[in-house]
């Protein structure tokens, strides 16, 4: 123990005082602007304010693209069939289509049933009813919500808001916290879009005058431009869908004019060059949440997955549609149904009473500490504050956010730093008590309550492990500076503590333990 290496003493140290530098931000005026990587712990919305969000996920419009999809493949299987149909319709509620011949009907309803797993056909007279399963629906809506959290979460990420907490609630709505975020109209007009892309070629065999007649192929659309007047008749069918996407930055076109370039992934990439090969001349429609906002004439076959989009763009709104393509489309349209500013005074009365809470608690342990162990809780106190800085400086290099329930876990991972001291110190005292010398009874107490040290804090962390995987929010938040706070608890009561005693007995050379 008296004969620390001197690695092992340097690394002990460096250890300190990398947690001393990075906690040193937590102390410094707010307003003076330090470098990304020297930032201090991030606020919660309950302690520096923010914005409250409450999103409804579009439920129907999903339904309504996915019975849309459905009605392009059962007009496929009646024309191959042979059967009579009029009146096919999609819409939210499900597929319906008129077939007049009673044994007609009966075949059709098994080739519609087979379209896809989940579905459930009805008859009403001559019409014949097309809706998901209740099983099939349940799954749907849930796979739709998970995907649309985790779509919000990479776009609010590259905005720079640190740590949003975005989280399910009931069957169809999303509550999104944004700490620090005073106006949100940026975030809600981002979340507003669904960034739903896909390439379609231009139908130039029909003229609009004829769509507008009603004379248009049923495998084509009608589909207002970006601009809201001009009209682009495309194949229903996209040639490329928009989930093959897997990059799109910012760039300038001819002329110094802000472009969007892409990215596809192998299947898009070879998809796209097909396509461009087979269509040279025609129209490519870029359509973007049912709008085309580019149509450009394919010159010569684009091969190798790269494109660029270009437009009326400005800087702006080209790093925005990149930030929506590079973060992938929303399965579902978001709708602001709720929306809640908290201010930052009402943060500020929850840091002070955090911090008098924190105070009161570091004293009262630290009057105890010394009152019971004399000198070595003078040691003891040392190693608390290290402890202290050490939580600062972790939680600012990982990023934590910090909320109420944090700054709970922090006061209560204080409190228990105390016990490996405590186990320490006793049995260092029934070592003294047996006979043995003092360099002998320091050392025992320290390797035999390792493993007593070790068994309780194991049961705390499994604890907060459990705390953080199934709960979220708040409770992730206690969880995780509740575990910092018992592992750097462990490092500064046996591994710091360790040295200043060593150090002082070898120094001292004391006759008898002050315990």
């Amino acid at each position: 123990m008296y004969k620390l290496s001197r690695e092992r003493i340097l690394i002990i140290l460096a250890i300190c005082l990398v947690g001393l530098f990075f906690a040193v931000p937590n102390f410094l005026p707010q307003s003076l602007k330090l470098p990304n990587w020297w930032q201090p712990v991030s606020l919660g919305l309950d302690l520096q304010g923010g914005s409250n969000l409450l999103l409804n996920v579009d439920m129907d419009e999903v339904l309504k693209e996915r019975m849309q999809t459905l009605e392009d493949s059962a007009r496929q299987v009646l024309r191959e069939h042979r059967i009579r149909y009029q009146n096919l319709n999609a819409s939210a509620e499900g597929l319906s289509v008129k077939i007049e011949d009673f044994n007609d009907r009966s075949k059709a309803m098994n080739y519609l049933r087979a379209l896809e797993e989940g579905l459930e056909a009805q008859m009403e007279d001559d019409t014949i009813r097309l809706n998901y399963n209740e099983i099939t629906l349940k799954q749907l809506k849930a796979r739709v919500i998970d995907q649309s959290i985790e779509i919000v979460r990479r776009r609010i990420d590259e905005l720079g808001t640190k740590e949003p907490v975005i989280q399910r609630q009931g069957d169809d709505r999303i509550v999104v916290q944004l700490p620090g975020v005073q106006n949100p109209d940026e975030v809600k007009q981002l979340l507003g879009k669904t960034a739903k892309m896909s390439f379609h070629i231009v139908d130039s065999r029909t003229s609009l005058a004829d769509a507008r007649r009603g004379k248009i192929n049923t495998a084509s659309r009608v589909v207002k431009g970006e601009d809201g007047v001009s009209q682009y008749i495309i194949s229903r069918k996209a040639a490329v869908g928009g989930e093959n996407l897997v990059d799109a930055q910012v760039t300038f076109a001819e002329g110094n004019r802000p472009a969007v370039s892409f990215k596809f992934n192998t299947t898009g990439g070879r998809k796209f060059g097909e396509v461009t090969r087979d269509h040279i001349g025609e129209q490519l429609a870029i359509v973007l949440d049912n709008e085309v906002i580019s149509a450009p004439v394919i010159q010569s076959a684009i091969t190798g997955g790269n494109g660029i989009i270009t437009g009326n763009f400005t800087t702006e709104s080209a790093e925005e549609l990149a930030l929506m393509l590079r973060s992938g489309a929303l399965p579902a349209p978001l709708t602001v149904l709720e929306e809640r500013t908290v201010g930052a005074g009402l943060g500020a009365d929850s840091i002070r009473a955090g911090l008098v809470a924190s105070v009161i608690g570091f004293i009262a342990v630290l009057v105890f500490i010394i009152a019971a162990y004399g000198l070595f809780g003078i040691f003891t106190t040392i190693t608390l504050f290290m402890n202290l800085f050490l939580m600062l400086g972790i939680m600012s290099i990982i990023g934590t956010t910090l909320t109420l329930p944090g700054i709970a876990g922090i006061i209560l991972s204080i409190a228990m730093a105390v016990d490996a001291n405590v186990l320490i110190f006793e049995r260092m005292r029934e070592e003294v008590k047996k006979g043995r010398s003092t360099k002998d009874a320091a050392e025992t107490g320290f390797s035999e309550a390792w493993a007593t040290i070790v068994d309780s804090n194991l049961t705390t962390v499994v604890a907060a492990l459990v705390l953080f995987w199934l709960g979220t929010g708040p409770v992730r938040g206690f969880a995780v500076t509740l575990t910092i706070g018992i592992l750097t608890s462990m490092f500064t009561s046996v591994t710091v503590a360790r040295l200043i005693i060593a150090a002082w007995i070898v120094r001292c050379k004391p006759t008898k333990l002050p315990i």
